[in-house]
């Protein structure tokens, strides 16, 4: 792997020294599971070191390590091996036990029904019992941001038209345009089969990872990446159904537990799907790539999106 992060040397000697607090010869070795702007994760032995993006909010990130060791969260998200954050240069460094996650070779046993649940327990955590001052989750933030990175870097791609006119065609408060009731429910923030991993101390239980966008909000948008996967034809109808049926029966939230859940899925799945695919074609253009056989498929639901009016009661604030 090609080196980008400036300082993965020092971060995979925080992780040895982790792992190896008494500075005991070893053999490990270290592993670069992430590389990107937005965070660097290596792993040393069963030591994992993540910088966190630049940036990032240090108040904030020690409550959502606290929120992740609480005891109301225990067997929901992977809790930290040390209660704070430390610097690193310009950047915040968290350890965490190494999880294995999930096999992206056999999709087949892909834990869509443990993701559901988990969720579920996130969702009706008591919010008397968590750490106070937690930061909003960030949906509608994030989706804009992908819009405006779109914007920038490929205004002229033949598939920002019907991304663009997909986001015009949302509600502004789904567009973070407008205000948005983020208070409801502890929220993952960016869930996807990449944040869960196998429990280190108990290999049949699954475990959520990532706390960076951790926070209250509308639990909706915690599910809207996986509806707007099975809207897409992305995900096949029998893997939302575990999930969405593991979720409802382990007491998620009421509006997403009706018979029918997806008015209060519809908006925050529609801005998942510009999202993702303002994301795709950003990062296929800096590539210098044409787009691949999924990424054409969410720029094609952004076509069929413009056209096709929101479901009612999807506005927050009615």
């Amino acid at each position: 792997m090609t080196t980008s992060t400036p300082i993965l040397p020092e971060l995979r000697a925080r992780a040895r020294t982790a792992a190896h607090p008494a500075g005991i010869p070893c053999v490990c070795g270290a592993t670069t599971l992430a590389d990107r702007p937005d965070g660097a994760v290596v792993r040393h032995g069963d030591t994992v070191a993540k910088a966190h993006g630049p940036g990032t909010d240090p108040a904030d990130l020690d409550r959502r390590l606290a929120v992740a060791a609480h005891p109301a969260l225990t067997g929901v998200l992977l809790p930290p091996l040390r209660p704070t954050a430390s610097p690193l240069h310009d950047r915040l460094v968290t350890f965490w036990p190494y999880g294995t996650p999930v096999d992206p070779d056999h999709p087949e046993r892909a834990p869509w029904g443990a993701a559901g649940a988990l969720l579920a327990r996130l969702h009706s955590a008591p919010a008397h019992r968590l750490p106070p001052g937690l930061p909003a989750m960030r949906g509608p933030l994030k989706a804009a941001a992908a819009l405006d990175r779109l914007r920038a870097a490929a205004p002229d791609h033949p598939a920002a038209p019907p991304i663009l006119a997909a986001w015009r065609a949302l509600p502004p408060w789904a567009r973070a345009e407008a205000p948005y009731d983020h208070a409801r429910a502890l929220c993952h923030g960016d869930l996807h089969l990449g944040q869960l991993v196998r429990h280190p101390a108990d290999p049949a239980a699954w475990l959520l990872i990532d706390i960076d966008d951790l926070g209250l909000g509308d639990p909706a948008w915690d599910l809207a990446r996986p509806a707007a996967w099975f809207a897409c034809g992305l995900l096949p109808a029998e893997d939302w159904t575990r999930f969405l049926s593991a979720y409802q029966r382990t007491g998620g939230a009421k509006e997403l537990s009706l018979d029918d859940p997806w008015p209060a899925l519809d908006v925050p799945a529609r801005a998942l799907t510009v999202q993702t695919a303002a994301l795709a074609v950003a990062k296929a253009t800096g590539a210098g790539r044409a787009l691949d056989e999924v990424e054409e498929a969410v720029v094609d639901a952004c076509a069929r999106m413009a056209s096709v009016p929101t479901q009612l009661g999807t506005d927050p604030a009615k």
